[in-house]
């Protein structure tokens, strides 16, 4: 557990302040610009002994716009209201996961 009043860390972006619409679509942009797979992820309490999270829907292979992946990302967030979401960009070459971020945290 978080102790109340403080954020909990858990990559790179998570120590700048929340990202706006126009700069989640620009890191979305970048993925899709490098022809990675964008995948959406949920968690309720991630942290150091749960380190699994379930994968909403299927990863995003028809993907074209950021648009898409926004609208996805607000229903995964929608439909898990009190879990972190984050978004992942898979390389279909190297076979991995190369982007990792978390987009949304609970209230």
């Amino acid at each position: 557990m978080t102790p109340a009043g403080s954020t909990r860390r858990m990559e790179t972006f998570s120590y700048l302040p929340p990202f706006s619409e126009a700069q989640l679509a620009a890191q979305i942009n970048y993925i899709l610009g490098n022809g990675l797979v964008p995948a959406i992820e949920y968690a309720a309490d991630p942290g150091p002994r749960s380190v699994y999270w379930s994968m909403w829907k299927l990863p995003m292979f028809d993907a074209t716009t950021a648009h898409e992946i926004l609208a996805e990302i607000a229903a995964c967030a929608d439909a898990n209201p009190g879990s972190y979401v984050k978004l992942n960009g898979y390389d279909p070459k190297r076979q991995g996961q190369v982007a990792s971020f978390v987009i949304r945290r609970p209230d």
